[in-house]
């Protein structure tokens, strides 16, 4: 027989409803040329230092950050990421990704290099309109990893889409 915790949980797994605590947190981790996991863009609203290579971004719920996972062995690099995920809020159903409690929605994800890296260009291609990467319309992530999946170019956010997508959300309430 399986003994249970307080929470009803068997022993040894987490319960199933979340904390009372309603942020999401992000673990990242800089080992000089081995492991290198950093925030690209985002607000976050808390920072906890682990230790001096290690530290935990805290966001509020609906908010969208990128997390670069980068990592090397001694021939080079091994793992290179890009996740561009929306913190959910505590009713909301997620997604779980490593590193980041206790997950959330994601809108993009992409895997070598060389999409990383059009990736990164992208977020700066925001930034160069004058715009904060996390207040892009969610959709938009969504449709750069779309048109990334088949091999098509996106298309570009301007202002006018961010627009666009301010007076839909003041609309939608």
């Amino acid at each position: 027989m399986t003994s249970a915790t307080a929470s009803g949980a068997p022993r040894g797994l987490a319960p199933l409803t979340r904390s009372a605590d309603t942020l999401t947190h992000v673990e990242l981790t800089h080992i000089e040329q081995r492991i290198e996991n950093w925030i690209r863009f985002g607000r976050h609203v808390r920072e906890q230092i682990l230790d001096r290579r290690r530290r935990v971004l805290s966001y509020r719920p609906y908010s969208v950050f990128g997390f670069v996972r980068w990592a090397a062995n001694d021939f080079g690099t091994v793992a290179s990421r890009i996740d561009i995920l929306r913190a959910v809020g505590p009713t909301e159903a997620y997604q779980t990704l490593p590193f980041i409690r206790p997950g959330g929605e994601i809108l993009l994800s992409v895997d070598g290099w060389p999409k990383v890296s059009q990736v990164l260009r992208l977020i700066d291609a925001v930034e160069a309109a004058g715009l904060d990467a996390c207040d892009v319309a969610p959709d938009h992530w969504r449709h750069v990893a779309n048109r990334m999946s088949v091999g098509q170019a996106p298309r570009a956010y301007t202002p006018e889409r961010h627009h666009a997508w301010l007076k839909r959300r003041e609309i939608e309430g």
